[in-house]
């Protein structure tokens, strides 16, 4: 099955809700499936696909980690005045 992801290496960011929801379905899980076997709850894997702002960043990692993702905090390069 050759499924396409939306990402944001396009140039044009793609909220991390559809990146989830896209990878979720390319592996052919339910969201129940997904929860189950990243060890989070299903209300959260509907708040995070329904792009909730408030959702933990372990927990996010946890279900990315199933598809080889992570999410992660990078300093911003410093621009000369």
């Amino acid at each position: 099955m050759n499924c396409r992801v939306p990402d944001s290496t396009s140039g044009i960011a793609t909220p991390l809700s559809l990146q989830v929801k896209g990878l979720r379905r390319c592996a052919g899980l339910t969201q129940a499936q997904m929860a189950k076997r990243t060890g989070v709850g299903l209300r959260f894997v509907r708040d995070l696909e329904q792009g909730k702002p408030s959702v933990r960043v372990d927990k996010v990692n946890q279900v990315l980690a199933l598809f080889g993702y992570h999410v992660e905090a990078v300093k911003d390069h410093e621009t000369s005045a």
